[in-house]
């Protein structure tokens, strides 16, 4: 791909991966943290897209995501109401597996440099960040973008509060001085978790930082330094990106990563492979808030204490309970003589915990893993671009579901081999296509579909459509499926 004139936009970067095991019960690998519902009704991801469009000079905001999300993205991005200030929707390289935040750049630099030039600014920002300040942010990015025009890699620091052992930390040396009224500070070295005597000591020394894992440099700059820091990893993105060319779709500003050369990158951070070994890196001490909400108990911060110390979400009546984070979905939590203890209820998975254990999570997500419990990485409600399905009962030989289908939106045509299916609609209009039948259901009636049958659903009203699904075979599971057409492009079968 040619790459197009150079010119100075600044081009936003969102990084969106990851399981989140951190935050389990809620987030999954089906759900991962920057898709969950703060207390405030939005998601990490939807701030970070706001964070990004609230920028000067923003052309384009790219995400970088796996290619099972970016419906999940899409929808999240709507909700902000922005568009971006000169009206160009956001591009997307989707991932066909997580490889780690170095080949993820990598691709999104040559993306950057195809479409906006070697000289463009890239803004590196992970979805799972909360930032409330955007005042004192823009001001940094103002700062970063400074120090990338004039050729460094810019990465920002947050001045540690406490000795954290669950951070990087960064080593900062002299100004940098480069003829402009803002400076920055030479990143000296890349520092890994600590334990907790070393944390101790960078908090007072002074001179060290925690690692925000936000970047900005120019495309160019970046794909340099790699060439001269990972030559194995620069070679193998080119080739990457070469072989991604057939899968741009022009319409939707969409690149899908071919998995044949994607799958042999390596799983690698970009500060392992660049940042640490580069020659020009510095450091934008943050004047910012930041909060990486890494565990519950930073979710729990988030919610205002009552008189006990404890925090509430949800419906929940306590006695004698101090300090202690209350979490509800669904139902009515009863919680007497605890302290300092973290309680999340959810549908299909409890969780609870000390306050000073929940770092220990992943390792109760590990064994749920290695048990075969599908709670460990999937919700009762499942996402798709045309809407929701919740399962209800699951039992032999059959499954219960409640579907929601977004207004103007429609499922595959398809067609299971092992499985009948009894629908009946609860709420809205159906237009249903069953074997060679079209079908126009309101409330209260229903229709059969029997295995082997093609069939299709669309929501052809202004307001939802909810109904129940009863499936009924020797087969339930969700890869019991032929897609013969679908307006979201999601893989089909090709005729003979």
């Amino acid at each position: 791909m040619t790459a197009r004139p150079a010119v100075n936009d600044l081009i936003p970067v969102i990084l969106s991966g990851g399981a989140g095991t951190r935050l389990w019960p809620i987030s999954r690998e089906s759900n991962p943290k920057p898709f969950i519902k703060l207390p405030d009704g939005q998601s990490l991801i939807e701030k970070t897209y706001q964070r990004a469009l609230s920028l000067d000079g923003v052309a384009e905001v790219v995400t970088v995501t796996n290619r099972d999300y970016y419906f999940r993205c899409k929808d999240e991005y709507e909700l902000t109401g922005n568009t971006p200030t000169r009206g160009t929707p956001p591009g997307f390289l989707l991932e066909p597996q997580g490889r780690n935040t170095a080949p993820a750049i990598a691709l999104a630099a040559l993306y950057v440099q195809w479409q906006h030039g070697a000289d463009a600014v890239m803004l590196v920002l992970p979805s799972d960040h909360l930032i409330d300040n955007l005042p004192a942010f823009n001001r940094d990015v103002g700062r970063a973008v400074e120090l990338a025009r004039a050729g460094w890699l810019a990465t920002f620091g947050i001045r540690p509060t406490a000795p954290e052992t669950g951070f990087g930390y960064l080593q900062a040396g002299a100004a940098i001085e480069e003829g402009f009224d803002t400076t920055g500070l030479q990143a000296l070295r890349f520092v890994e978790k600590p334990d907790l005597a070393t944390a101790r000591a960078y908090l007072d020394d002074g001179h060290y930082f925690w690692n925000a894992g936000m970047f900005c440099f120019t495309a160019g700059a970046f794909l340099k330094a790699l060439a001269e820091t990972a030559p194995e990893l620069h070679q193998g993105v080119l080739a990457c990106w070469e072989a991604s060319q057939a899968g741009w779709d022009a319409d939707r500003r969409l690149i899908e990563l071919p998995a044949a050369s994607f799958s042999t990158l390596s799983d690698i951070s970009v500060d392992y492979a660049v940042m640490e070994k580069a020659a020009r890196v510095a450091i934008v001490p943050a004047s910012f808030d930041w909060n990486d909400i890494g565990s519950w108990n930073s979710i729990a911060e988030l919610i205002p204490a009552d008189a006990q110390g404890n925090r509430i979400e949800g419906d929940a009546v306590t006695h004698q309970v101090t300090n202690t984070y209350l979490h509800s979905e669904t139902r009515v939590i009863g919680a007497i003589g605890l302290d300092d203890i973290m309680v999340v209820d959810t549908p299909d998975a409890l969780l609870v915990a000390h306050r000073s254990q929940v770092q220990d999570i992943k390792v109760l997500v590990n064994q749920l893993k290695a048990r075969g419990f599908e709670a460990a990485t999937q919700h009762r409600t499942a996402s798709r671009p045309w809407g929701t399905y919740t399962v209800l009962e699951d039992g032999p030989r059959f499954k219960i579901k409640r579907i929601e289908v977004k207004p103007g939106a429609a499922l595959s045509l398809q067609m299971h081999y092992h499985r009948a299916e009894h629908w009946i609609v609860v709420g809205g209009t159906a237009r249903v296509i069953n074997g060679d039948k079209e079908l126009l259901l309101q409330t209260n009636q229903s229709t059969f579909i029997p295995a082997g049958h093609k069939h299709r659903l669309e929501n052809p009203g202004v307001l939802p459509l909810v109904m129940i699904e009863v499936q009924s075979g020797d087969y339930l599971g969700e890869d019991d499926i032929v897609r013969f057409e679908d307006i979201y492009q999601r893989s089909v079968v090709t005729p003979a």
